[in-house]
């Protein structure tokens, strides 16, 4: 029997998550009182049942204080059962434009300032946090992508380090990515655009990426950028860090930085047990490709 608790972050993705955990299985209840949670565990536990998967979502619309959640929680670890906690993380910035482009209000937002009620729910939320077994940033996840990394935990149980890291190619030329933790420049490589017949194609095209990756710097580049994230992530996980965000730019976005953004999202996918990302901000941006 595994069960598996949804919360975090309102706007977070817990509805998303509680889906995809339905459509592979999971019984899910979402929003059940406080006060019925050690009940719910003893019927779903109870040797007549057949339940194997169970999902819980609670968020802060719980009807008690939420410290009385953390403490359920606490002694549910406890139990012989299977629990998962999963806290689903995101952004200021992200949440805010989520519920401006949904037109909800934030359920702490009594006095319709949607940043103190993420604020206070962060506040709330960050002992359940302390104790949560799997932390995944939406921030930067497209669909399909979140439901690879719950596919990834709750389907294929492969081990999770609670970091997700989203590479990101860019160009200088749009200015550096404002969630960037990591910038890299790799405009020191020969640019593709003055290459007649590659001119008009990307990163994400063979050619281009054979002569990117035909200066031995380029390699060179990415042995170094490997080295250094192996030690950087181990340390991130340990200071709490649950997102990373990696830019490489070059002058437009398009070939050098895509290329070398593919190359490294390759390589860290055999690196560890991180959620990896791979974006590419500016490949369709400016006619001119590469100027």
């Amino acid at each position: 029997m595994r069960l598996v608790v949804v919360t975090g972050m309102s706007g977070g993705g817990k509805r998303t998550a509680m889906k995809m955990l339905e459509d592979v299985g999971y019984y899910c209840v979402d929003n059940l009182p406080v006060q019925l949670i050690d009940k719910f565990v003893d019927l779903i536990t109870d040797k007549d049942t057949e339940y194997s998967k169970v999902a819980l979502g609670i968020d802060v619309r719980a009807d008690m204080p939420f410290q009385t959640v953390f403490e359920t929680l606490k002694e549910l670890k406890k139990n012989p059962i299977r629990l998962d906690i999963l806290f689903l993380e995101c952004s200021d910035s992200v949440l805010l434009k989520r519920y401006k482009e949904t037109r909800r209000m934030h359920p702490l937002a009594a006095d319709g300032r949607m940043e103190e009620g993420i604020e206070k729910e962060r506040e709330i939320l960050k002992d359940i946090k302390s104790i949560a077994d799997y932390v995944i940033d939406t921030s930067n996840l497209l669909t399909r992508q979140f439901k690879e990394e719950i596919d990834r935990i709750f389907v294929e149980d492969k081990a999770y380090d609670n970091l997700m890291v989203n590479i990101l190619s860019f160009g200088f030329k749009n200015g550096i990515p404002a969630d960037a933790d990591l910038v890299f420049d790799v405009r020191f490589l020969p640019n593709p655009f003055y290459v007649d017949e590659l001119k008009r194609k990307t990163g994400l095209d063979a050619e281009v990426q054979d002569y990117v990756m035909g200066f031995k710097e380029a390699g060179q580049f990415l042995d170094m950028l490997e080295n250094m994230l192996k030690f950087l992530l181990p340390n991130y996980i340990k200071e709490g860090k649950h997102q990373l965000v990696i830019a490489i730019g070059c002058t437009g976005g398009h070939h050098r930085s895509v290329t070398l953004a593919g190359k490294l999202y390759e390589r860290m996918q055999r690196m560890g047990n991180y959620g990896i990302t791979l974006n590419h901000r500016d490949i369709n941006k400016g006619a001119d490709r590469g100027i």
